[in-house]
């Protein structure tokens, strides 16, 4: 019974939210909003400036051959759909992600490694994007290169069918592709601001002070007859 009363008196209360009220409530502690709003902005700009570390993405490109004929039919078209496909379960194999970190003999794991790759394939055809990104840009181009010519000789080996070819290298990237870092500042202030105020509608939801004579029509159903004024600098020994 307590439970379903307490929950009733918030409903309550929730309906009979006064809304120019909370916005003079906002007003008054517009200083403390603008200050949570603008230290959260200043740390995302240093964070995503100083401490975040650039990531740099570089694509190779490899074409799901499915035949040796200089003939292509609709047949061979499906087919090769399909290889694409499988192809990419390829890189998840230890083989091809060991092969690569002895050939540019890198400091990572296979595990490592593979969540650093990322293999597409467009819709609707037989292209296999290989995506490496790390903090270095020419690293970044130099093992997505790698995996293009690994995995196209291992699935011409282990396979049997025909050896993917690479119709595009990758090149070093110029600019990191993340962060984003005018997203990220303008995100992270944005939800800082709404987390803000959300906490001040709470604050001001459950507060049961009386603080003006509003306040005191509003819980006692009654005009106050008379207001007391306190002079500016002065202290009262009891509340």
């Amino acid at each position: 019974m307590e439970g379903n009363e307490s929950v009733h008196s918030r409903m309550n209360v929730v309906d009979g939210f006064d809304l120019p009220g909370f916005f003079r409530y906002l007003v008054k502690r517009i200083r403390l909003l603008a200050g949570v709003t603008i230290a959260v902005f200043l740390c995302t700009l240093v964070y995503v400036f100083a401490i975040a570390a650039p990531i740099y993405e570089a694509t190779a490109q490899l074409y799901v051959v499915n035949s040796q004929d200089s003939v292509v039919n609709l047949s061979d078209l499906q087919i090769g759909s399909y290889l694409a496909s499988d192809y990419q379960w390829i890189f998840k194999t230890w083989e091809v992600n060991q092969q690569v970190i002895e050939n540019l003999q890198l400091p990572y794991t296979v595990a490592e490694l593979k969540e650093m790759l990322t293999v597409t394939n467009p819709s609707n055809t037989r292209i296999l994007l290989l995506t490496f990104a790390s903090e270095n840009p020419a690293e970044a181009a130099a093992v997505a290169n790698e995996y293009a010519v690994v995995a196209s000789q291992y699935i011409s080996d282990y396979m049997f069918t025909t050896k993917p070819s690479i119709i595009s290298v990758a090149l070093e990237p110029l600019k990191p592709a993340r962060p984003k870092k005018l997203l990220v500042v303008a995100v992270g202030t944005l939800l800082a601001f709404i987390a803000a105020v959300w906490c001040l509608f709470v604050a001001y939801l459950y507060s049961d002070k009386i603080k003006t004579a509003d306040d005191v029509k509003k819980h006692m159903g009654t005009d106050p007859l008379a207001v007391i004024p306190m002079e500016r600098g002065t202290r009262t020994g009891r509340r």
